[in-house]
């Protein structure tokens, strides 16, 4: 080989594109708020999986000689209980690690039953059309025509309060953005070339939805999922505070807060910690979201 062919080959070799994960995280890391909100993102998961090594004490468990004790660096607080107790002598550092297992345990929960139920109602109806498309489509403009809590609300109080109920009602209020979203991809990409070169290969329906026009509809699907975290806690906590989710003695942050609103101006460490708890985790999925729609759309790439 001579020596031009291979500054040729050199040359080719530098200009070779990056690894799609390596370019992906370039694009990613741009995004600072991003970042920060994906490193908050691995924190809390790691605080909920590790939740019953890292706690101090039990979530359930009375303590009643330190009934709304102060956080430790109050007067009169102590370092058993660093963010104090509240009304009932519970520790509210271990309930929150514990609510944040449970806060993601519903999200995920949720992005995976709307994720799933959208992908498979917005693919049909895009790629079906018809009569099937109209039905379903009409459907879900009257179920964004409702407020979602309010939907929420109804849907907990036909099958009664509980969490699995208040889990299926939030997987139901959101379901319509997965479709709608699903289908206007799918619309886009079965007039494709390739799409035309596999159904001419003789591929059949079920191939042409789920291994050839889905994949290429998946990077909006996971931003939405990403933000559906975020509404997934944010609707939970909602209606964990009006006694439609979590009932207690559970440990969730949404009940939390409702529970200890008699206490506000006693007590403020029993309502601010679960807020505050809500607001960091929320604002970090959002900011996550931000960053998979900058890195995963090709126009927003520089």
């Amino acid at each position: 080989m001579s020596a031009t062919a291979i500054t040729d080959y050199s040359t080719q070799a530098a200009q070779a594109p990056p690894h799609p994960l390596i370019e992906f995280w370039q694009y990613f890391n741009e995004n600072k708020g991003a970042v920060v909100g994906f490193y908050f993102i691995l924190f809390i998961s790691l605080v909920a999986i590790f939740a019953d090594v890292i706690a101090p004490h039990s979530p359930f468990e009375q303590y009643r000689d330190a009934i709304l004790t102060p956080p430790a660096w109050q007067d009169g607080g102590t370092w058993t209980y660093p963010l104090g107790t509240d009304d009932v002598g519970r520790d509210m550092l271990s309930r929150l690690i514990h609510g944040a297992r449970l806060s993601l345990f519903v999200g995920v929960l949720v992005v995976t039953l709307s994720l799933a139920a959208g992908i498979l109602l917005g693919i049909t109806s895009g790629y079906i059309g018809g009569y099937f498309e109209t039905m379903v489509m009409r459907l879900m403009d009257i179920m964004l025509a409702l407020p979602s809590l309010l939907l929420a609300m109804a849907i907990v109080t036909i099958l009664g309060p509980s969490l699995q109920n208040a889990i299926l009602a939030i997987a139901i209020v959101v379901l319509p953005h997965y479709v709608r979203l699903t289908r206007a991809s799918a619309l886009t990409e079965k007039t494709k070339d390739y799409v035309t070169a596999s159904r001419v290969c003789g591929a059949g329906p079920f191939r042409l939805m789920f291994l050839v026009i889905l994949p290429n509809c998946m990077a909006p699907l996971i931003v939405q999922a990403t933000l559906g975290f975020s509404t997934a806690i944010l609707d939970a906590a909602a209606l964990g505070f009006l006694g439609m989710g979590a009932q207690p003695p559970i440990p969730e942050w949404g009940a939390m807060l409702a529970n200890a609103l008699q206490f506000v101006q006693r007590a403020w460490w029993v309502v601010t910690f679960p807020g505050l708890a809500i607001l960091f985790t929320v604002l970090a999925f959002n900011l996550a979201g931000d960053g998979l729609r900058d890195a995963l759309d090709p126009k927003l790439k520089r």
